[in-house]
């Protein structure tokens, strides 16, 4: 009798001891695990101890230029920046690259876009080869080529960047696309030979609207992203 007592009183503490198991282990998954869209849009906290060469999401031109710590200054996401046709291709890029920060990568562009355009400008090949892939960089140095043999130089200031927004974005296996259209005030003047102005003024800016490319492939090394398309919005 002795005996039986024993195992019912065992048999009721190890049920007691396995729903309490149950209740700590059994609900912590509900708690713990989060959707995975919700953890592809969550920020990464420690990104703010990686090294430079692991956050470099966005294009490292940025980096490099004289605006390039006003542009890191000022990442935080800006409001309208990305179109509802482009959210499928980001949310794909995001996925695939857990370091892509959004507002990181607008910031990037906009160092990019001054860059490339003041390259251009003082007909800097050199950057332009950095800043482009081939066949953008062709067209900038044919350009340039036309110019110089003209006789022609430009003098052209980028006053300020109105926007810049998202329009596209495109993942095809590791290779990763996204279209930034540009609104921006520029003032530039084009002389002839003997330094006579034949067109434009620096004392009135032209609205430009510019729409960009860039690619990056995202399982290379390399972590800048290269202008791939230029284009009239």
């Amino acid at each position: 009798m002795c005996v039986i007592v024993q195992i019912v009183i065992l048999a009721m503490i190890a049920a007691f001891l396995g729903l309490r198991l149950y209740s700590v282990l059994g609900r912590r998954p509900e708690r713990d695990e989060e959707p995975a869209r919700r953890r592809i849009e969550q920020h990464d906290p420690s990104a703010q101890n990686r090294t430079a060469a692991q956050q470099a999401a966005a294009p490292r031109l940025v980096e490099g230029g004289a605006n390039g710590s006003r542009a890191r200054e000022n990442a935080a996401p800006e409001p309208n920046t990305l179109d509802n046709r482009a959210e499928i291709g980001v949310r794909a890029i995001i996925a695939a690259d857990r370091r892509f920060d959004l507002a990181q990568f607008l910031a990037g562009s906009k160092g990019a876009y001054r860059m490339v355009l003041e390259a251009f400008w003082r007909a800097d090949k050199d950057d332009l080869n950095q800043l482009c892939d081939a066949d953008v960089y062709e067209g900038f140095a044919s350009a340039i080529d036309a110019r110089v043999e003209a006789g022609e130089t430009v003098e052209a200031r980028l006053i300020r960047i109105e926007e810049a927004r998202i329009i596209a974005a495109t993942l095809d296996g590791t290779i990763a696309r996204i279209t930034v259209r540009f609104l921006a005030d520029i003032a530039s003047i084009t002389r002839d030979s003997d330094g006579q102005v034949i067109a434009g003024t620096l004392d009135d800016a032209i609205e430009a609207r510019d729409v960009w490319t860039f690619r990056r492939d995202l399982m290379s090394s390399d972590a800048d992203w290269l202008l791939d398309e230029t284009d009239e919005a």
